[in-house]
């Protein structure tokens, strides 16, 4: 009897969940933000400032609009769980992206379970990302630049003096290696992952509705 194997390279899971609330202003309104997403995840939250200056809204370049926190790992998971109880364990099918990443938001902070209301926050939309990954999709984020060898691990012994040779007048070009001098040659652009092992919309519904029971609206 033939038995069908799953390609553990194919296999998705949930990267990181990314919480964000952009609010177009500075002062007050940053801190209680950063508050309220700390209380929503438990993490420490950061500020997200403007890359430019908007003259019109009154923003200055480097002017912090915005607030953001990134959970991975098991606490993402847990995360994830809670703002889909906020949305009614229902995902809109037309919010996934072509690499099976999907984006929501949260119109009152206070419906994620485990979130009390606060009189000194008072009730705050967000934005939620959340990134699925499968085995290899690490090469899209590899550095534009050449890595080098660790200082640790070029300690080769050099070229010796041989009297049966002697010394001639000529140029020697030795090139010595050890397993990861490779890196040193790796290409300056960014790889891309192949079509084939992309996340699709469509894998990363199924993968949701069978590791999260939601339903795809």
């Amino acid at each position: 009897m033939s038995q069908t194997t799953e390609n553990p390279m194919k296999k998705i899971s949930l990267e990181k969940v990314v919480l964000n609330m952009g609010l177009g202003k500075s002062g007050d309104v940053i801190d209680i933000a950063k508050r309220a997403l700390e209380q929503i995840s438990g993490k420490t939250a950061s500020t997200r400032n403007a890359k430019e200056a908007q003259r019109e809204w009154g923003v200055r370049k480097g002017e912090p609009i915005g607030v953001a926190v990134t959970v991975r790992g098991d606490d993402a998971v847990a995360l994830f769980k809670r703002l889909l109880e906020a949305k009614g364990n229902t995902v809109n099918g037309k919010s996934f992206d072509s690499f099976g990443n999907y984006s929501f938001g949260i119109n009152e902070h206070i419906d994620i379970p485990g979130v009390k209301y606060d009189p000194q926050i008072g009730i705050l939309g967000l934005g939620i990302s959340v990134t699925l990954t499968r085995p290899g999709y690490s090469i899209r984020k590899r550095s534009k630049h050449k890595a080098h060898v660790g200082k640790t691990h070029i300690d080769i012994p050099g070229v010796k003096y041989d009297p049966q040779i002697g010394i001639l007048g000529l140029g020697i070009s030795v090139t010595l290696t050890r397993p990861g001098y490779s890196i040193r040659k790796r290409s300056k652009h960014k790889a891309h992952v192949g079509k084939t092992h992309i996340i699709t919309s469509q894998e990363a519904k199924d993968y949701l509705t069978k590791e999260y029971g939601v339903t795809v609206a």
